[in-house]
């Protein structure tokens, strides 16, 4: 108990000291907040498209598509490249901060034809051929079964759907840890891949600094009690957990009681420098946007065990799934499309020893680029007011060079 009260003042301090002089506005009521993804590209001028994506395994998936940029001709055949978003979010993240500032507008505008994932359990995704989303069983994944099952099936249905052989990939967190995994346990996937972008790139965790996630690392092994604690197996934001979180770093009094109260700002920090507060509300309404538990307890696991690995159940289950008394690691060598790795100094999650250690043993690096602004976090890539200029222009660049 002491060690848990101990964390939840380091939570405390890290967010008291990230927020320091800022004022979010009133939670005032916000259309952008109640709109669809789709709905919210309409909204500002582009053509959007709903689609539905059925993985081997049963999940039904929600994709948006904007194919086109305002005023283009659609009958023009553009090259597909793919957008995934990370833990607790949803396609709503690549077009919320508007257009200008949005790179699935900034793509779109480019002659991009943009595709944006839904990871199985998200708002758009909690379907399934079967299974109940209100069931345990529906909830029995971490992000190795996105990696396995839903990034195939989506890249299928957009090369399907566009008639192209190949396409390109943005990743933003999960999204990344996702593609490594696709790369590595269905590596034919890798030659259905033009070039893949991460934005802050998760894998390897043994120096992430996020409290929640340090959090999930020490008690990992006391599964009963952490299941309890966050929600079961859907990871519900509002569980017992936040409330905890919540009475230790904030109060309805305190400036910042709108950002920590936010599940999203808890696991990955807040640069008030970068974010245009005036868009908290719409960010507020879309994310966090659902995840299982296992996925949490999946990158606790990574802290503890220093390697990237598949899920560990236990020794006895491991010997059942896996033949052995410990999961085995991602082969990243395996992962042999070209791969550019964007990366900062103020992550949480995507630490810069971290990334070092990713890029050693990726098959195929094609870049590493540091982001030029030492303040700069993990939900910086998708939100900061000079994303354009400190990252996106970048990744034209590299995306026009394959």
């Amino acid at each position: 108990m002491a060690q848990l009260q101990m964390t939840f003042a380091v939570v405390a301090l890290c967010l008291l000291a990230a927020h320091a002089g800022v004022v979010p506005p009133t939670l005032r009521d916000d259309a952008d907040a109640r709109l669809t993804t789709p709905e919210l590209i309409v909204k500002y001028g582009y053509p959007a498209e709903a689609h539905s994506v059925e993985t081997s395994d049963g999940y039904i998936l929600g994709v948006h598509r904007i194919p086109h940029g305002k005023g283009m001709d659609s009958s023009v055949k553009r090259p597909a490249i793919l957008l995934q978003h990370g833990l607790m979010s949803s396609s709503a993240d690549w077009v919320i901060m508007g257009p200008n500032i949005s790179l699935a507008y900034l793509l779109a505008d480019a002659g991009y034809d943009v595709w944006l994932g839904n990871k199985r359990g998200n708002t758009y995704s909690r379907a399934h051929v079967s299974l109940d989303p209100n069931s345990e069983e529906f909830w029995q994944f971490s992000w190795h079964q996105m990696g396995v099952y839903d990034l195939p099936a989506v890249i299928d249905y957009i090369i399907q759907e566009t008639g192209q052989e190949k396409i390109y990939y943005v990743g933003h967190s999960m999204g990344t840890t996702m593609f490594y995994v696709m790369g590595a346990k269905v590596p034919e996937y890798n030659d259905k891949i033009r070039a893949m972008v991460s934005l802050a790139p998760v894998a390897y965790m043994s120096h992430m600094t996020s409290p929640l996630i340090q959090l999930l690392s020490a008690y990992e092994t006391n599964l009963d009690w952490l299941l309890d604690l966050i929600g079961g197996f859907e990871f519900l934001p509002h569980s017992e957990l936040f409330t905890l979180i919540g009475q230790a770093a904030c109060n309805e009094q305190a400036v910042t009681s709108a950002i920590c109260s936010n599940a999203i700002f808890l696991v990955c920090g807040f640069d008030s420098k970068q974010l245009d507060v005036s868009k908290l509300p719409a960010i507020m309404g879309h994310d966090p946007a659902g995840s299982s538990t296992m996925e949490f307890i999946h990158y606790g696991q990574e802290v503890t065990s220093g390697h990237f690995r598949e899920y560990d159940y236990g020794a006895l289950k491991n010997m059942v799934v896996y033949g052995q008394v410990t999961p085995p690691d991602y082969d990243l060598s395996k992962v042999t499309a070209p791969v550019f790795l964007h990366y900062s100094d103020n992550d949480w999650l995507a630490a810069v020893e971290d990334v070092d250690r990713l890029s050693k043993e990726l098959g195929n690096l094609a870049g590493m680029v540091k982001v030029p602004d030492e303040d700069f976090n993990h939900m910086d890539y998708l939100w900061a007011v000079d994303a354009p200029t400190l990252v996106y222009n970048t990744v034209m660049e590299e995306l026009k060079s394959y």
